[in-house]
């Protein structure tokens, strides 16, 4: 098949595209570098099945493809508060393009929806019916909303025009290829106890999130894609960890010396997070594959070759 992925050359993206590279489609990737780099695709530079397309998905583009697993939107808070007004329009028009581009094409689309669609959420875990409790004026909406409206358009496109759709909400994502710098709980533990700084707790870290291993996440991605169900689904691991148990976990992996920096916590930051994977177990047979510690030793190894590369 002919594949596009959007956003593929950020952290997901690139996985997805290694998974389909290897099952032999012909894929094109299309990334503005807001939050992508090309060395996350660079091993596939030279394949005759492979096109890279430098491209905002907030201007039309016109392509001939059979699937469109649509994935860009900068998807960490530091990166996506950095420009709201920019992060909003990526989710809405970009959004909008793709469903258009979807619906001429006659392609099945994918959109990579969150759990932040759920916002701080008062039911625990989450299941898909939970319709959310979102601050839709606050300093995380722009995400958080935006991402709510794709879904909003992706559902009207396939009622009023039949487009093809597929919706999973995606819960913490870590493994290689994270970027040091985009402010997510894993990457900033793991840099800080790497670079030998106080790892930064934000409240007492009683708060609670589910981390799922990037390549089990692919492999929920592309089942949904390739089955008979719509969705939303969410896809992400049950296992809850505090955050304090995830510093003291990686502080412990890396750096037993490292100490532990408290500070305020961010508006809005979810105290509890936790997916309820019923739906993708029932219908796409999915769960996650691996644990924490040994998804965490990959991640490890992956970050230290990257800033022992930079030190070199």
């Amino acid at each position: 098949m002919r594949i596009l992925v959007t956003g593929g050359a950020g952290f997901i993206g690139s996985h997805l595209i290694d998974r389909l590279m290897k099952q032999g489609h012909d894929v094109i990737c299309l990334d503005n570098f807001f939050t992508g780099h090309k060395r996350n695709i660079s091993h596939w530079m030279d394949n005759p099945y492979f096109e890279l397309i430098r491209h905002d998905i907030t201007e039309p583009i016109r392509l001939e493809v059979d699937q469109i697993y649509h994935l860009a939107c900068p998807a960490s808070p530091v990166h996506y508060q950095y420009n709201p007004v920019k992060t909003i329009k990526t989710n809405v028009l970009g959004t909008l393009n793709m469903l258009g581009l979807a619906k001429r094409v006659k392609a099945r689309f994918l959109l990579a929806s969150t759990s932040e669609v759920y916002g701080d959420p008062d039911v625990h875990p989450q299941p898909e019916e939970y319709r959310g409790n979102v601050n839709c004026i606050g300093i995380r909406s722009c995400y958080d909303e935006g991402k709510r409206v794709a879904e909003t358009l992706a559902f009207d496109y396939h009622r009023q025009n039949n487009v093809d759709i597929r919706i999973m909400r995606i819960f913490n994502t870590y493994g290689p290829r994270m970027f040091e710098n985009d402010g997510r709980v894993v990457s900033n533990f793991i840099v800080q106890a790497l670079k030998g700084t106080p790892l930064t707790v934000y409240g007492d870290g009683s708060q609670t999130r589910s981390f799922c291993y990037v390549a089990d996440l692919v492999e929920g991605m592309m089942r949904l894609m390739n089955g008979d169900h719509i969705g939303p689904i969410n896809i992400g691991n049950p296992g809850e960890y505090t955050i304090l148990q995830l510093a003291e976990t990686i502080q412990k992996m890396i750096n037993p010396d490292a100490e532990l920096a408290f500070k305020a916590l961010p508006q809005d930051d979810p105290k509890q997070r936790q997916p309820d994977i019923s739906k993708a177990k029932s219908l796409l047979g999915w769960e996650p594959t691996i644990n924490l510690e040994k998804g965490l030793k990959l991640t490890i190894e992956d970050f230290r070759s990257r800033i022992e590369e930079v030190k070199s």
